[in-house]
């Protein structure tokens, strides 16, 4: 009888433990389950047949180096543009280097937005370009299957995916070359897009994303993945610097936002998933296309898997004191992949089926008060949000905590604004919700 009284008082006690409720759209959650670790692989495979995708490499053969690898990217994409009811529009973006390589080309997999009052634009990328050992070498055997045809992969698997609907925002699926050799393509198409005014609102880059196994370490890890973000803008000028450490906003750039915001609507739908959000631009020593992108003043993550295995990257294949290296097919993790593919779709998705972000977001800073007010204007783009939620977070702590709902444009809480950080989103019935924006001090 005693133990029974016992279990009578555990069971009492449990509802003190908190509670979390996932709401998921069954749209994006049907979209999350159609990515297929299958078609990932084929394509991953498909791309290592090619036997070089080194930029350099030939551009002649219908077989062999970048010149096939991006037709044939190209003319797949252009196999979902078929069933897309003309929604999905497929094109080479052709350039030359800062080399002077002339025929340069990625290829633009552009899913125009429904409204025609919405100028957002996300971008989601991975580069096809391969390279072994000597980065200048264009004519060896270099596979290159997850570096980066994973990333390849996972934004060709999300243009099929996502060509079959609509969203009220542009999705462009984008696949650039010359990564490794200082970012051509996407320095190129950063300054494409600042140059024609794109308002791209998110940039989500893709970049060794097929492995689960560290070497050195042997960690196996096959539920975590990296978001690197940057801090600091590196376009801030010496007033934005100085307000940023006056009010302590190291960490909530617009690119950190984005991390955060990947984080909770992608665990929101893709199980056995944990985000690790890497406050800073990127590895030691690395650098990806999301670089080119934040140095044009935009929104720009690089995701990456957790452990790295370097017997795979940069490496010819060969046979060394026993370890066999080369970054080879049969090396790559296919279910971690399309785990991370469905990570992006599901942020993807929600972005650009949310509102605008609001527009001009204020904390009042007229008094010494231990309150809070905040105050803001409706998105300039899209369409008509049915509220918005108001985050808050202490300020030692690296994730929002609390989301309050708010029906208007202002809010007044019983928070001091010394003793934590705030940020505004909107959010549509559906509860889709944009980007959230930091506020700045308003008298």
């Amino acid at each position: 009888m005693k133990y029974a009284k016992l279990l009578f008082l555990l069971v009492c006690t449990l509802p003190a433990v908190a509670q979390t409720t996932i709401k998921q759209d069954a749209a994006i959650k049907q979209m999350v389950d159609e990515v297929s670790a299958k078609n990932i692989e084929a394509n991953i495979r498909k791309l290592v047949s090619f036997k070089s995708r080194h930029t350099l490499s030939d551009t002649t053969s219908k077989t062999e180096g970048i010149g096939a690898a991006r037709n044939w990217v190209k003319a797949e994409m252009e196999s979902y543009a078929k069933s897309s009811g003309g929604r999905l529009v497929v094109q080479f973006d052709t350039f030359t280097s800062v080399k002077g390589n002339k025929g340069m080309k990625n290829v633009l997999g552009i899913l125009k937005g429904t409204d025609p009052n919405d100028t957002r634009i996300y971008l989601v990328s991975g580069h096809m370009d391969s390279r072994v050992s000597d980065v200048n070498n264009a004519n060896a055997v270099e596979p290159g299957a997850n570096d980066d045809a994973s990333g390849t992969a996972v934004s060709m698997e999300l243009a099929r995916v996502m060509s079959q609907r609509s969203f009220p925002a542009t999705i462009i699926f984008t696949v650039v070359v010359g990564e490794e050799q200082y970012l051509w393509g996407s320095t190129h198409l950063a300054k494409r897009a600042k140059a024609e005014n794109w308002n791209i609102d998110a940039m989500l880059d893709n970049d060794i994303v097929g492995n689960t196994h560290g070497t050195e370490t042997d960690l196996k890890d096959n539920r975590s993945v990296r978001v690197f973000s940057e801090g600091i803008p590196v376009v801030a000028k010496a007033k934005q610097l100085s307000d940023i450490m006056a009010l302590g906003g190291e960490n909530d750039s617009p690119s950190r936002q984005l991390a955060r915001y990947i984080k909770e609507v992608a665990e929101r739908y893709v199980e056995q998933l944990d985000v690790k959000l890497i406050y800073r631009k990127d590895r030691y020593l690395r650098g990806g296309d999301h670089l080119p992108f934040q140095d044009q003043g935009y929104s720009a993550v690089r995701i990456t898997e957790m452990n790295e295995d370097y017997t795979r990257q940069h490496q010819d294949i060969r046979t060394q004191n026993g370890i066999d290296y080369g970054d080879l097919p049969d090396f790559v993790d296919y279910s971690y992949a399309q785990k991370v593919a469905r990570m992006n779709l599901s942020a993807l998705a929600n972005l650009a089926s949310a509102p605008g972000e609001p527009q001009n977001v204020g904390l009042v800073n007229r008094e010494t008060t231990n309150r809070t007010t905040l105050q803001w204007e409706a998105p300039a783009t899209g369409k008509k949000p049915a509220g918005y939620y108001v985050l808050m977070r202490e300020t030692m702590n690296p994730y929002w905590e609390k989301k309050i709902y708010v029906a208007g444009t202002t809010l007044t809480l019983n928070y001091s604004k010394d003793n934590y950080f705030f940020a505004v989103q909107s959010v549509d019935a559906d509860g889709h919700e944009s980007l959230p924006v930091f506020p700045k001090p308003v008298r």
